[in-house]
């Protein structure tokens, strides 16, 4: 009797330590290969199942439940790895378009105008339609340089040119006043720069344009 009572806690005891390190060994390996991971918990459970105690067997549902652990564990995995092919295939041919644009001219918000060939160009985008349009241009420390009235204008997206062979300066800063009858009208302010090249930054396409700015692909209107 004495002989079969310790027989019974030794199998259980042994049970329960195969539990504790299948679950180690299960975390542990999985952080640095996950198939080794899989192949270890097997061969433990495996081990566990052949030392159990005869009189008190692994519950059918605990048993389900560490199978299922790893399982899921492997998926997740697995499914990482997927992402991560699927964002590196993104990325390139987020290359390949952005090679396409090169040399192109593009719109994105902002009020800052280079001023090319003695030109500074810019755009806006008008809410609704307008009785009147009138573009401000003024120098960096604010002092306006001159206005243009480009009259009337219809909802929707305007190109803008100032002559600038008069100015000494390489920038300019614009505002848009627009209104119809006595109500103002909502107006985006866009400016223009050519891409010179691209780059890839974490995974995200960056336009570099001329002059030095760069600037993410999601932030771009409109490609001319």
């Amino acid at each position: 009797m004495i002989n079969s009572a310790t027989s019974a806690t030794s199998g259980t005891s042994g049970t329960s330590g195969n539990t504790a390190l299948g679950t180690t060994a299960t975390k542990t390996d999985n952080a640095a290969d996950p198939a080794a991971a899989q192949d270890r918990f097997l061969k433990l459970l495996v081990a566990q199942l052949n030392n159990q105690d005869p009189m008190n067997p692994m519950d059918n549902a605990q048993m389900t439940s560490q199978i299922a652990q790893i399982n899921t564990v492997t998926g997740i995995q697995q499914l990482n790895d997927t992402v991560k092919g699927l964002v590196s295939q993104f990325s390139a041919q987020q290359m390949l378009h952005g090679a396409a644009m090169l040399g192109h001219d593009v719109l994105m918000p902002g009020s800052t105008l280079n001023i090319e060939n003695g030109v500074a160009k810019g755009a806006i985008d008008l809410a609704s339609s307008s009785d009147n349009v009138t573009i401000n241009i003024f120098s960096p420390g604010g002092q306006l340089l001159e206005s243009l009235n480009l009259g009337a204008k219809a909802e929707g997206r305007h190109t803008f040119e100032w002559d600038a062979s008069a100015y000494q300066g390489q920038t300019v800063k614009f505002t848009v006043a627009a209104s119809a009858g006595n109500q103002g009208v909502t107006s985006t302010p866009l400016i223009s720069s050519s891409i010179e090249s691209i780059s890839n930054d974490n995974g995200l396409m960056k336009l570099n344009l001329k002059g030095g700015t760069s600037v993410s692909y999601n932030d771009v209107t409109a490609i001319l």
